[in-house]
């Protein structure tokens, strides 16, 4: 981490940070501008290279800060229950916070996973999978024998990880986001699919 960078005022390191991840997260790092990101930042060039020294040093401490945060986080807001739902509902509203100050968090993360080009991949390489890892973690605690005996579990894992990312990218495009009301949204999802494959005796608790 860029130790130097965390003297400045809290305001403009999220200024830049949150220009960074914006620009990044909507156009890659090949095709990323840190004339954009100044912009953006409202800051000079020469203060971005000053803390950063090039666009890969930018894009490799956006990546660290990223996911140490959204690790901080997810370790923070999620507690050790063992019903699937309740877990997905916790990581929801940890990511709902981190949108709160950093709106394109989630989205660098995810644009990062098809990221292509060799020296940001490189950057990057150690810290890869510990998002994922911290994923498979909170998961592992989950007690599969909620589920009805015909439920696969690994599909239904899949379907609402598609459905969320799917909920998130709609809403993220509108203009009066809101990451509250994306959580409902979400929250109500999983209202709804725990009644329909929770074992009847499992589905109201």
């Amino acid at each position: 981490m860029n130790e130097k960078f965390f003297d400045l005022k809290k305001e403009k390191q999220d200024r830049m940070i949150n220009a960074a991840l914006k620009v990044f997260a909507l156009n890659g790092y090949k095709h990323a501008s840190t004339d954009t990101i100044v912009a953006e930042a409202e800051i000079s060039k020469g203060l971005l290279f000053h803390y950063f020294g090039n666009k890969l040093g930018l894009y490799a401490f956006i990546y660290d800060y990223s996911v140490r945060f959204m690790k901080l986080e997810l370790t923070n807001g999620v507690n050790e229950s063992k019903d699937y739902f309740e877990l997905r509902r916790q990581i929801e509203l940890s990511k709902m916070q981190v949108l709160k100050s950093y709106p394109y968090m989630q989205h660098f993360l995810d644009r990062c996973k098809s990221e292509d080009v060799s020296e940001a991949l490189t950057a990057t390489l150690e810290q890869r999978e510990i998002i994922s890892q911290t994923y498979e973690e909170i998961m592992s605690r989950v007690d599969k024998s909620l589920f009805a005996a015909d439920v696969d579990y690994e599909k239904l894992d899949s379907m609402l990880e598609y459905t969320i990312k799917g909920l998130m990218n709609e809403r993220f495009g509108e203009a009066a986001f809101n990451p509250e009301m994306l959580y409902e949204e979400i929250s109500d999802y999983l209202d709804m699919m725990k009644k329909l494959v929770y074992r009847k005796t499992n589905a109201a608790g």
